[in-house]
């Protein structure tokens, strides 16, 4: 499908005092004034807007030409809503973050909009917008294509620029630790490989509307349920080999322009001030030229952050003080900051904007969205994701000439439940419900207007459909008697800035379930989550379908999937537990103890929390240390068709996987790829996912299918070096994490490569 194309009018930056004040290119320093002297290969134009010169350059050389004044007023930039008494930023779109155009110097605002799942509108700063809300990122992730990543994030690129945005707060990164967190929605899986893969892509895709993408938060941030005060505590190996791996596969592939650390602490210090992040690791070992942008509310001081690589201050109006503002100005002049630190922010954030185009053809409000395509994509990316996890008797798909159908709950007639938060995406024609409060502003219970009875209706147009609430369980049970097929609709919210308390379906839910299944044996349950919940219902219905968050085209890709238009491929991001008490951490933090809220004095003590229990053994490897069965495994996912698996054969020195699959069914399908490595003799050395492949078959075809294995994923870190022992790997093609079908065992010589990269900045 061809990705359609955004239309943009022409922004024409006023040049004409660079223009009255340029002389030659031998007058290359400037003059701090802020209008500048640098000039280009052709006379009069100036370094930094020549567009054949790297990106550095042009960042070195404008940031040269900036006055003093200029430069600070991209150190600290206001959230740029409507907050109290304040007015929206002079100049703001309206959204996240706001900081001035220099027209002096042809530089635009930066212009920011979260956009973890498309374009935000906080508060309805933007009366009338709208946006196309895609999948959760826990819906990409069980996609398992990267493709499908790439061009969902060309939707926010491309949303985001028509809207006047150069500058969005995507990429989410942090893995699926703690499944009981309130925003894992935000994020990809609990597996660095397919986290880093899926982000991205999907940042890579950001940027190639000409936007800058961040990444975040930046790092082992998973519970948020008080956030503001807790302290990820975990050793500096596990840490590299889990969290930190999946942000650095990301950062590789998508080079986002921007990192955004969390709220926590990490052992100790909050991770907006921490060396180790921050210059150690990010600079020094990876070599990233982006810039360090604080999280909301999220700075607590000025020379400490600033010298552990805090480059700008977000949100500067919901802190307690001015940190980059007034009190940077005051650390400056006394010494205590150097001036050469603060051309250094500078020059980060130009080169991330010059690297994807922000600059030279700058974003502008009004341009061309074409919405119904967008919507197309986020319904695919939907139906990409969603996993059938039960199947009996192949209930599945259903008759198109079923004649009395039933749906129930969730809300089914009007919509599908979206995330709570600052990712929130309000559509036109939204159904808005009183939700939680985010940073003093009220958040919405939002479902998109994309209901799953409509999309059923138009798939099954000769059925009688009927919707019940639920809310009465012995009516609903009564009705689902009368039926021929139900379809239960079970939801649990999540939101930003809380935890749910417990993985138990909510309310009377469960009871619905198994009141409605007993009822009636051709019962589908359809799970709108933001992550795992328990089932103890699940061996009492036929057929289950995990269907997450599912955004703007969620109704009708539910409805592809239950109606057979659309085989399922999805596959669990997560671990489904039979218990939480086999959970690494059995308890959760109060509520009523700590704060969450960004911006509050942190008048309480820190809470560390001892994510040292599994160290990297994060998600399905934990279940497979403790040796505790699970419900539904990572990886797990079910089709309509059937895939038959050649030997695996693996290229130990390129470490490529190669396997024939041929789809035995009926009907066309995707198959992921999935390999999993183990080290013969070392319990320690859990299996882990090290390559996955996503390919789609038609019946009768056979694909030879080649698989990329990360080699970190073998190793551990040993000092300054990942190193893989020496030894006989076992490399199994499975199902899910826990489902051997068919591999390869090989003997592998030790192999060392050091933490820091080839081009590393020093």
């Amino acid at each position: 499908m061809r990705f359609p194309s955004c239309e943009y009018p022409l922004k024409m930056m006023r040049l004409i005092s660079i223009m009255d004040t340029t002389t030659s290119r031998a007058d290359t320093q400037g003059t701090g004034t802020g209008t500048g002297t640098c000039t280009g290969p052709r006379e009069g134009t100036p370094l930094w807007l020549d567009p054949t010169l790297d990106p550095d350059t042009r960042a070195r050389a404008a940031t040269e030409a900036m006055s003093h004044t200029q430069k600070m007023s991209w150190m600290a930039g206001p959230m740029a809503i409507p907050i109290g008494d304040e007015s929206k930023p002079e100049g703001a779109i309206g959204s996240a973050g706001y900081f001035p155009a220099m027209p002096e110097l042809g530089i635009p605002a930066q212009q920011q909009s979260d956009a973890s799942l498309g374009i935000g509108n906080l508060n309805s700063v933007r009366p009338n917008d709208n946006a196309t809300a895609l999948p959760s990122s826990l819906m990409l992730g069980a996609s398992f294509d990267p493709e499908l990543a790439r061009e969902t994030g060309r939707v926010v690129g491309c949303e985001g620029r028509a809207k006047g945005f150069n500058v969005v707060l995507g990429g989410g990164a942090n893995l699926v630790r703690e499944p009981r967190g309130g925003r894992i929605f935000e994020y990809i899986s609990e597996d660095p490989l397919l986290t880093g893969q899926i982000a991205g892509a999907s940042i890579e895709g950001i940027q190639s509307q000409k936007v800058v993408s961040t990444i975040k938060h930046y790092a082992i941030n998973p519970e948020e349920t008080g956030r503001v005060m807790i302290s990820s505590d975990i050793d500096e190996a596990a840490l590299r080999e889990s969290d930190l791996l999946a942000f650095e596969i990301a950062i590789e592939i998508g080079s986002p322009g921007a990192v955004m650390p969390g709220y926590n602490l990490v052992n100790g210090h909050w991770a907006s001030e921490n060396t180790f992040l921050l210059s150690e690791v990010l600079r020094r070992d990876w070599g990233y030229r982006g810039w360090v942008m604080s999280d909301w509310g999220a700075t607590h001081t000025t020379v400490k952050a600033i010298t552990a690589g805090l480059d700008v201050q977000s949100g500067a109006n919901i802190d307690p003080k001015p940190y980059f503002g007034a009190l940077l100005d005051e650390a400056i002049a006394a010494g205590e900051v150097p001036r050469a630190r603060l051309d250094q922010s500078i020059q980060r954030q130009l080169r991330s904007l010059f690297a994807v185009g922000a600059i030279d053809d700058p974003a502008e409000p009004g341009g061309s969205i074409d919405f119904e395509a967008h919507k197309r994509i986020a319904q695919r990316a939907a139906e990409g994701g969603i996993v059938l996890l039960r199947n009996e008797n192949t209930l599945l798909p259903l008759k198109a000439a079923a004649q009395n159908i039933l749906l129930i709950g969730a809300r089914a007639d009007q919509g599908v439940l979206s995330g709570g938060g600052s990712s929130s995406v309000t559509l036109k024609g939204s159904l808005k419900m009183e939700g939680a409060t985010f940073a003093g502003v009220p958040l919405e219970k939002v479902y998109h207007p994309s209901s799953p009875m409509r999309a059923i209706a138009a798939a099954a147009p000769q059925a009688h459909l009927g919707y019940d609430d639920g809310q009465d369980i012995d009516r609903a049970a009564g009705l689902a008697a009368a039926a021929d097929i139900v379809v239960i609709f079970a939801e649990l919210w999540r939101t930003e800035g809380q935890d749910v308390q417990g993985l138990s379906l909510p309310g009377e839910q469960e009871r619905l379930i198994e009141r409605v299944a007993a009822a009636n044996a051709n019962t589908v349950v359809v799970l709108e989550t933001g992550g795992p919940v328990l089932m103890p219902w699940r061996d009492k219905v036929p057929a289950i379908l995990h269907a997450f968050y599912a955004g703007s085209g969620g109704g009708e890709a539910m409805a592809s999937i239950l109606f057979g238009r659309v085989n399922p491929s999805g596959r669990l991001p997560f671990t489904i537990p039979l218990s939480e008490s086999d959970l690494p951490r059995l308890g959760q933090i109060d509520p009523q103890t700590v704060i969450s809220n960004p911006g509050e004095p942190v008048d309480k003590p820190i809470v560390h929390r001892d994510y040292a229990i599994e160290g990297a053994d994060t998600g399905y490897r934990w279940f497979s240390r403790t040796g505790k069965s699970v419900a539904y495994p990572f990886g797990f996912g079910l089709s309509y068709t059937h895939f038959d698996h050649g030997d695996v054969t693996i290229d130990p020195q390129a470490l490529v996987a190669r396997l024939p699959v041929t789809n035995t069914g009926p009907v066309s399908g995707a198959e992921v790829v999935q390999i999993y490595a183990t080290l013969e003799g070392d319990s320690s050395f859990q299996p882990r996912l090290v390559g996955f492949a996503k390919i789609m078959l038609a019946p009768g075809e056979t694909e030879e299918v080649q698989v990329s294995l990360e080699p970190r994923l073998l190793a551990r870190v040993e000092g300054e070096n990942w190193v893989r022992k020496a030894g006989r790997y076992r490399f199994d093609l499975r199902r899910d994490a826990v489902t051997p079908i068919t591999g390869q065992s090989l003997t592998l010589d030790e192999w060392v490569r050091p933490l820091r990269h080839e081009a590393a900045i020093d």
